[in-house]
């Protein structure tokens, strides 16, 4: 995929609209829990900066269905922003209206604007052309660098882009589209993907796709439970999909028809109730699970994946392995970090938790690349159209 960048348009002493992704977690306070993706957003306010370009950044928030939620406003993003750039990041309390254009007006050159939850309109979900192209009459060019809402037919990434003449994708969705390409290509070997997650449903079509690139499939997480109950193993009262067992055993049986090689966990940390303090103990896989919960995987497992990963060319991991978030279960989600991080391989993770993992393993900066899209980065592996990436022109 060759799109049309922010470096091949002439964008100098312009008034742009970078469309960026600052759905960040923010705590009951109004903190910000994590700000990868804002750190990640910089280099093409950068470029756009040395430029001298007048910028509009625009952005969603959780899912506020078309009401004004305090809580859900984009001020810290601007707060956190202008202390990344050391530079003032100007924020409006709305994204559109006589008072936005009153804001994108007084605009000097090398000033940044930030607007208000996108979200706070149903009309933004609703891809309504009415409200995108109020939103493009604040600027002459426009740039998507939001790379986990590409796959949303929203108006701000897709019906938005009919009212520009000038488009183009941002540095950080650039990235995100060369790696992720390199996943879907998969033209380096020995490749292995681990998916984890608690949901089957939410990787069918990932599943489908990966087994046709891969040589090794690595399924853990709560989703392997559905797979184990599905071939007849007792998985206790571990998490399960039972009305997804058919296709759990529909996905194993068409993995059986490529070359494809299926690894689950060969062991268990299994507990009678989930809390930190619970009494673990590990259990083999097809051994009875004593009406007990699977809350990581085991160190047979964490030692076989080492194995595999030391070997590997290419890896992509989406989704953890364990519930991580508890300390007491998060050695095997942890271990996976760390292996993939120490493999010489070209390595792609994705998804929020996963994400998450990474940096509390300290090795966030010996991954190749850190997607950051979930959704969007499967989507786009699955060989989907992404809606926001279709309306960009190619070179």
């Amino acid at each position: 995929m060759n799109k049309v960048t922010i470096k091949d348009l002439d964008i100098e002493w312009k008034t742009i609209f970078i469309r960026v992704d600052y759905n960040v977690p923010l705590s009951e306070a109004g903190v910000i829990q994590d700000d990868t993706r804002i750190i990640l957003s910089q280099e093409t306010i950068n470029y756009a900066l040395e430029k001298n370009c007048r910028i509009i950044l625009a952005s969603h928030l959780g899912r506020p269905k078309g009401n004004r939620i305090a809580s859900m406003s984009l001020k810290p993003a601007a707060v956190r922003l202008s202390e990344l750039l050391r530079k003032e990041v100007k924020f409006v309390d709305d994204c559109i209206g006589e008072k936005v254009a009153s804001e994108v007006k007084a605009l000097q050159n090398g000033e940044i604007l930030l607007l208000e939850n996108l979200r706070y309109y149903i009309e933004e979900t609703k891809n309504n052309p009415a409200f995108a192209k109020q939103l493009a009459s604040l600027a002459e060019i426009y740039i998507d660098d939001a790379f986990g809402a590409v796959h949303r037919a929203h108006a701000s990434v897709q019906a938005i882009a009919e009212f520009f003449n000038k488009k183009g994708i941002g540095l950080l969705m650039q990235k995100e589209v060369y790696y992720l390409s390199k996943v879907l290509e998969a033209k380096e070997h020995p490749f292995v993907a681990i998916l984890g997650g608690a949901k089957v449903s939410d990787k069918i079509e990932i599943i489908e796709s990966l087994v046709q690139k891969v040589d090794i499939l690595m399924i853990c997480g709560a989703m392997a439970f559905t797979f184990l109950k599905s071939t007849g193993y007792d998985i206790g009262t571990s998490l399960v999909e039972d009305d997804k067992l058919e296709i759990a055993q529909s996905l194993i049986e068409k993995v059986g028809a490529t070359r494809c090689k299926l690894i689950f966990p060969l062991d268990f940390v299994v507990v009678d109730e989930v809390h930190e303090d619970a009494p673990a103990k590990t259990i083999q896989t097809g051994k009875r699970f004593e009406n007990k919960k699977g809350v990581d995987i085991g160190s047979e497992t964490i030692k076989l994946y080492k194995e595999v990963l030391e070997n590997a060319a290419m890896i992509f991991w989406n989704g953890p392995a364990g519930i991580f978030e508890i300390e007491a279960f998060s050695a095997g989600t942890l271990g996976i970090a760390e292996a993939v991080s120490a493999s010489h391989a070209v390595t792609v993770v994705g998804g929020g938790d996963t994400v998450s993992a990474v940096k509390k393993a300290g090795v966030a900066d010996k991954i190749s690349h850190i997607s950051t899209g979930g959704g969007a980065s499967l989507e786009y592996i699955a060989g989907k159209s992404l809606p926001g990436l279709a309306v960009i022109p190619d070179k």
